[in-house]
């Protein structure tokens, strides 16, 4: 980089730094304070920290790394606008009613308290050792390839960028809390988007413009079943991306992601009220759609200009990176790298909080039931530290292992998702829906997901012709996610049959149509018709790049 572009650097950490002590001003004295922001977050804020903290090292290096590989398969995932307007329409007032903190917090008052600690395990360990892991590894080779440097005072810049960036974010998280959190997304969602657009501009100035770019990468199949890289609906053979698993598989991944992760849902919790928390939900969902254009069809640009030539692709997972490093012009690849930073720190804070979050409000708050408020603070803040410390001592493992240990870490969310989405969607769906059937269907997703990562793992010591192999490694990823889907509701439904009904009144306003009037009025005072336009615009806009992709 050049000076100017590391002043355009200084200058956004500057402006970063005056965010977040602008942001710890107010004292954090309550547990709402830390974990909710005091419950007072605006629909920007909320927008704004939902955008940033999903784009993390799966779009920096998966999604444009997807591009450059494999074109539009992945855009399924980033079409996701319409799940999180779910979040905003459908869970806020549920989980407002609820009054919750956290998403195992949520079962229990819908379940019983064995579904809230199963759930919180899970969360806690799959935080730890996959977002945060996959995060800060990533981080650690993008900053490398993006700086160009490779040693500073003999020591690999990986281990400097990673390691700085995972001690950086923990910094301001530990001390701001929340409020840090959702303000710093307020300037990063827009030097992230401004930057990325910058690097979408260039690659199309250099390849020629989108029909050049769309005519190279249709000249390339993708699969022996006529398919090239700019299909989206894929044959139902494809191996990976067949549209018989792809397009219910994806949702599923997404309804769990979108409306009962607290890695996300922590933002909607943190608003004012329901308005504000379904407006932050919409203009979230507005900038969920753009993923596609400023990382996945960028990659698809590296691929194309490799191909004639004009961009040297070392691999494709480098294709973001490199097209930063060498089209930006000067100053824009400050801004660029600026924005990178901002996606990473924003993906580790929110990590960060969210895990303090599921410790200390599930864990220590109910071996400590009196514990004061201060206390709870301050616990917040260790377990942040703690979850900062373990991150950094994974990042040895992430090196050693790099590319395959990534490669499975992204397989683990098609496997968490089935069981717990069925939970969440029969739990409000049905108020005949029972506790045991609940916890049963969280225990037997969660078995039969591992149970597959595991097997994958040591598939090579299998007989392929075996029962085993072929029921739990050969079915195509998505497709197994599919079955277990099923599989899970059909358990839960038939231990439902076999078990106590819950008392009515105990989940009153925890599933759809059991508000009460006052609850129900509260609801409907909290949108109006601009609301509804910009659901149909969100939504129409989707349909739209279906029908174009096709």
């Amino acid at each position: 980089m050049l000076p100017l572009d590391w002043i355009v650097l200084g200058l956004f950490c500057v402006a970063l730094i005056g965010v977040i002590l602008w942001a710890m001003r107010s004292k954090d004295n309550t547990s709402a304070d830390y974990f909710l922001a005091g419950r007072d977050a605006t629909w920007l804020a909320i927008g704004a920290s939902i955008f940033a903290s999903n784009i993390g090292s799966e779009h920096l290096v998966g999604l444009a790394g997807a591009g450059a590989s494999s074109g539009m398969a992945m855009a399924h995932w980033e079409m996701h606008g319409w799940l999180i307007l779910m979040l905003g329409w459908l869970f806020v007032p549920l989980y407002e009613r609820a009054g919750v903190f956290t998403m195992p917090e949520f079962l229990e008052k819908r379940y019983n308290k064995q579904s809230r600690s199963f759930l919180s395990v899970i969360s806690l360990v799959s935080y730890v050792l996959t977002k945060v892991a996959v995060t800060v590894y990533a981080g650690g080779v993008v900053f490398k390839a993006v700086f160009g440097i490779d040693t500073i005072w003999g020591i690999d810049f990986f281990w400097i960028s990673a390691i700085g960036l995972v001690v950086l974010t923990g910094i301001y998280t530990t001390l701001g809390g929340m409020k840090a959190i959702l303000w710093t997304s307020v300037i990063q969602a827009p030097v992230l988007l401004i930057g990325s657009i910058a690097v979408l501009a260039a690659g199309l100035i250099k390849i020629g413009g989108w029909d050049e770019m769309m005519h190279i990468c249709r000249a390339v199949p993708v699969n022996e079943f006529g398919d090239s890289m700019t299909s989206l609906i894929r044959s139902p053979h494809d191996p990976e991306y067949p549209w018989t698993g792809v397009i219910l598989g994806s949702a599923i991944i997404g309804f769990w992601y979108w409306c009962t992760d607290q890695y996300i849902v922590q933002r909607v919790l943190s608003g004012r009220n329901q308005k504000h928390s379904r407006r932050g939900a919409i203009f979230g969902a507005y900038l969920k759609l753009t993923p596609v254009f400023i990382f996945l069809i960028p990659g698809m640009i590296a691929f194309a200009l490799n191909q004639k030539g004009l961009l040297s692709l070392e691999t494709s997972d480098a294709a973001f990176a490199t097209m930063v490093k060498e089209l930006l012009p000067i100053g824009f690849k400050g801004l660029v790298v600026g924005g990178l930073l901002a996606a990473l720190m924003s993906s580790l804070a929110s990590l960060f909080n969210s895990s303090a979050t599921l410790f200390t409000i599930d864990f220590y708050q109910k071996i400590k039931p009196d514990a004061p408020e201060k206390e709870l603070v301050r616990v917040g803040r260790i377990a942040t530290v703690v979850v900062v410390i373990l991150g950094v001592l994974w990042i040895p493992v992430m090196r050693n292992l790099g590319k395959v240990l990534y490669a499975y870490l992204q397989d683990v969310q098609s496997l968490l998702a089935p069981g717990i989405a069925a939970v969440f969607a029969l739990g409000i769906l049905s108020k005949r829906t029972t506790s045991a059937a609940g916890l049963t269907g969280l225990v037997s997703g969660f078995f039969l997901g591992m149970l597959r990562l595991v097997l994958k793992i040591f598939s090579g010591a299998l007989d392929p012709d075996s029962i085993i192999y072929k029921v739990f490694v050969a079915p195509n990823w998505l497709h197994y996610e599919i079955a277990l889907f099923f599989l899970v509701i059909l358990i839960i439904v038939v231990v439902s049959f076999f078990t106590t009904k819950p008392d009515p009144l105990s989940i009153k306003g925890l599933y759809i149509g059991s508000g009460t009037p006052e609850q129900r009025a509260v609801t409907r005072a909290s949108w109006n018709v601009w609301d509804l336009v910009h659901t149909a615009i969100i939504i129409s806009v989707i349909i739209a790049f279906y029908i174009y992709f096709w």
